[in-house]
């Protein structure tokens, strides 16, 4: 079993040792979806909606704007003077993405021309979008940028900016599907949308259906392809790009849905700060960034009677997208041909070039932030937990009770849920010791989880020992915490050694959910960073380098705990002694 097991690990050294010494291959793959794709690349407006108009696209516009010269940046109420911090699920292309180490996508780039027309520095942390409002509004960020529909419940909740872009949604399905439109649509059938969106209310609150709620764009799509739902309800630009040529999925119909248009989300306290952003975004108007960056990222149509900004912007000037998308006979109507299972098995699991992406991040960003993170809440288990265990065994019902308390709350709540409490509710009374910096609270979510699973780990360690050791080194003058710490604990870690190793596996994997509290791209761990790759493609390849890194720190490390483990419960082999008779003849 352990020659196999050393010849797996062999393997996977070696196919890791290829990719990382290979040519690294271009920053953008022919098949990556975050990249701009220019006026040539631009689509026409689903039939249905040529003529129709957002829903009370003016109703919270403003008149105008304060004038950009008035702004003080000084009275933002930035978290960081000077420095706007942006949360944004980068999984989103072409609105929001992540490309080489750089958060981009139409929303990502607007946001930037509007932060250097107010001279302000700005940093992007990626989230996921269902925690990504509750954050802004718990002043994790400065704001949320994520084509966040600026919809009457959201406001409740948080400020917006004036609008920047429309949205409209469409249907998708699988091949061969029954349903034909929005109206085929009825309880009882699986419907998928992203959880917190503006599509999941559609489905509620709209279609009186309760949907089957993915945290991604790719996931869902995965699971319309394969006939896992039934039909996807998804923002209408953002599905356009995840879906590929010959996928075996089809668009069957088109609406505008709730809310009225896509805006950046804001404090609802900081008013000036949303001012500021207002007047940066008619300035950007005003110079034709704006008509540049949409005619890079998002090029169609604007529907009839809506522009930017405010109702005082001028209308941007924009090719006539829709006679360029005719000339190059591009319609988003057409069905795309199907491609063959086999095609769509290499594309999504043997895509060299992928590999070739991203192990070298995985190597230079991903495995440091795993290690930091695992190694840092493992010490902070182990010593907690430590304390947990002596105060869980100890005579006294005042240490007793605390510590019992204590590993039922932790080990009764799931790991995530322990992380957005600490994140989010104890994140922004820190954020001055912090600076804002996820770790520390990532590190401290994970530590006291897994000190509460360490600490029965120590004490079923320390009960196995034998009663009587204690009482004898009591016998001999020991104080009760010397008998402890020199007799009874070092059996007792000897004991649970495995069990232990087991728990920092766990703890190995379960790191990947600090990224629900937001990270820059430089922080973002082994599974985010093959997540991160997989969101820009569509390609399940970036994950399958993931977990070969996960197994490359496991595998061995489970058959050395049971090395030292041999070692220690017989002791170093003698090799002067005689080997038996049946040894010697094997």
């Amino acid at each position: 079993m352990r020659v196999r097991a050393s010849k797996l690990v062999a393997l996977l050294g070696i196919i890791l040792l290829t990719y990382s010494l290979a040519p690294l291959a271009p920053a953008v793959a022919d098949n990556q979806m975050c990249k701009p794709v220019g006026k040539e690349g631009a689509r026409p407006l689903p039939a249905n909606l040529a003529t129709d108009k957002p829903q009370e696209a003016d109703t919270h516009t403003t008149p105008d704007v304060v004038p950009l010269n008035s702004v003080n940046i000084d009275a933002l109420h930035l978290l960081t003077p000077g420095t706007l911090t942006v949360g944004t699920q980068p999984g989103g292309p072409p609105s929001s993405c992540l490309n080489g180490g750089r958060f981009t996508g139409f929303d990502s780039e607007l946001l930037r021309a509007i932060a250097a027309k107010l001279g302000l520095r700005i940093v992007f942390n990626g989230t996921e979008f269902s925690a990504l409002l509750a954050q802004v509004a718990g002043r994790r960020f400065d704001v949320g940028s994520s084509s966040i529909i600026a919809t009457e419940g959201r406001r409740r909740t948080v400020g917006f900016t004036n609008g920047y872009d429309f949205g409209y949604l469409s249907l998708i399905v699988p091949a061969g599907s029954p349903i034909h439109g929005f109206d085929d649509l009825h309880p009882g059938q699986r419907i998928g949308a992203i959880q917190g969106t503006v599509e999941e209310s559609y489905v509620v609150d709209t279609l009186h259906i309760e949907p089957v709620k993915f945290p991604d764009f790719t996931t869902l799509y995965s699971c319309v392809k394969n006939h896992q739902v039934d039909a996807w309800v998804a923002p209408a630009m953002e599905a356009a790009k995840v879906m590929k040529h010959g996928d075996a999925a089809a668009v069957v119909g088109y609406t505008f849905g709730q809310g009225t248009f896509i805006a950046y989300a804001v404090g609802k306290d900081n008013q000036p700060l949303i001012d500021a952003l207002n007047a940066g975004l008619d300035a950007v108007i005003a110079d034709g960034t704006w008509a540049q960056l949409y005619t890079d990222w998002t090029p169609r149509p604007l529907p009839s009677g809506w522009k930017p900004g405010s109702k005082a912007a001028a209308t941007p000037h924009l090719p006539d997208f829709a006679a360029i998308a005719a000339r190059n006979h591009r319609s988003i109507d057409k069905p795309p041909a199907p491609k063959s299972t086999l095609t769509q098995l290499k594309e999504s699991f043997f895509d060299w070039d992928l590999y070739r992406q991203a192990i070298p991040a995985m190597l230079t960003t991903g495995l440091p932030n795993t290690l930091i993170l695992t190694i840092s809440s493992g010490i902070l288990g182990l010593a907690v937990g430590m304390v947990l265990a002596v105060a869980g065994v100890s005579g006294m019902r005042w240490l007793r009770w605390p510590a019992r308390i204590y590993t039922d709350i932790f080990r009764g709540l799931p790991e995530v849920v322990i992380i957005l409490l600490i994140g989010l509710g104890i994140g922004p009374i820190v954020g001055g010791l912090t600076h804002n910096n996820p770790y520390p609270l990532g590190i401290a979510a994970l530590g006291l989880t897994a000190a509460a699973y360490i600490g029965e780990i120590f004490r079923s360690g320390i009960q196995s020992v034998e009663p009587g050791q204690l009482d004898a080194a009591r016998a001999l003058g020991l104080s009760y915490r010397a008998s402890m710490r020199l007799i009874v604990l070092p059996q007792a870690i000897r004991r649970v050694l495995p069990a232990l190793v087991n728990q920092f596996i766990a703890l190995l994997k379960g790191s990947a959910l600090v990224y629900f509290l937001g990270l820059i791209a430089g922080q973002r761990e082994l599974f985010q960073v093959g997540r991160d790759l997989n969101a820009q493609t569509g390609s399940l390849s970036p994950l399958v380098a993931a977990g070969m890194f996960y197994l490359l720190l496991t595998i061995p490390l489970t058959h050395l705990v049971n090395v030292i483990d041999e070692r220690l419960r017989h002791g170093r082999p003698d090799d002067s002694l005689p080997l038996p008779a049946s040894q010697e003849m094997v």
